[in-house]
């Protein structure tokens, strides 16, 4: 059987959509089950929905810089860039800034809380800075049609992963951890599959990709997506787009981790490592004594 690009393939299957899910939903149907799922109704009360276009990055934030491949363009660059791109030369890309680093008083614009909110760990007065450090847990995406995130990957330190879209759409294409061994994880760096373009994937250097089973889902304005660890991912955006990521961390992912952060300081700084991973546990116990008694 020939080679279907996801890009092309319209029988591909989704992801379920749902409105009210409460937190206990959350971690029993999806995170538990290693489910992804598409909120349709969590952020539709953030004044980002109606406030963040790319006129309001451009005028407010213009002078901003980011490199993308070794160059660097300002915020106002981008944006030009990203209205007048194409599948044949799309602008930028990834074009991702830090939210907490570069403008953290547009936090503000991301309320009222999200059923994420009350579980995730990172948000947490109790969560201790020394594991935090080098967690990256809001990014903002800007990206023009035919922006294509270069790496099929599963995002790093066990974190479940939330986006969403705040202006025009995107694609994602999803892969279950199950499909691990279609995906040819490189060596050197497991969680980046070796699969360079899986729209014109090299099958006779890659020929199990064939069998991978991608999902399909096109991302609207108001929609967040909410995957857990371990799902192979890259995007697509088929117009101008603003998106919003965030990183959750809850108790089925932080022994993972735990694991990836005292791996980092063996690496940055070994001589905190097992202080840090000492933290982590009683952090962790403490985390889990209080999650007992929360409604």
């Amino acid at each position: 059987m020939d080679y279907i690009s996801p890009l092309d393939d319209d029988t591909l299957p989704g992801i379920e959509r749902r409105r009210d899910v409460t937190p206990q939903e959350l971690l029993e149907e999806y995170v538990m089950k290693s489910r992804p799922v598409v909120l349709t109704d969590t952020v539709k009360d953030w004044p980002a929905m109606k406030k963040w276009t790319p006129q309001y990055f451009k005028e407010r934030y213009g002078a901003i810089k980011h490199e993308v491949k070794g160059k660097v363009y300002t915020i106002a660059e981008q944006v030009e860039l990203m209205m007048h791109s194409t599948m044949e030369h799309p602008a930028p890309y990834p074009y991702n800034l830090n939210v907490d680093h570069v403008f953290p008083e547009l936090r503000e614009d991301m309320r009222p809380p999200t059923v994420f909110d009350r579980v995730d760990r990172l948000l947490s007065p109790m969560m201790p800075k020394l594991l935090a450090k080098g967690t990256i847990k809001h990014e903002l995406f800007l990206s023009g049609k035919g922006s294509y995130f270069p790496i099929l990957h599963v995002d790093v330190q066990h974190l479940h992963t939330q986006i969403t879209q705040v202006y025009g759409s995107k694609v994602f294409f999803l892969y279950a951890p199950d499909q691990t061994p279609y995906m040819y994880p490189k060596p050197e760096v497991p969680l980046y599959s070796a699969v360079d373009n899986i729209f014109k994937p090299d099958l006779e250097k890659y020929p199990l990709f064939a069998k991978a089973k991608c999902h399909k889902q096109i991302l609207h304005a108001g929609d967040t997506v909410f995957f857990p660890t371990g799902w192979w991912h890259t995007t697509l955006s088929p117009e101008p787009s603003i998106s919003y990521g965030r990183a959750l961390l809850d108790r089925t992912n932080w022994n993972g981790y735990l694991k990836d952060t005292y791996k980092g300081w063996q690496q940055r700084r070994p001589m905190l490592a097992e202080p840090a991973l000492a933290i982590g546990h009683i952090t962790g116990a403490l985390f889990s004594m209080l999650e007992m008694f929360m409604p």
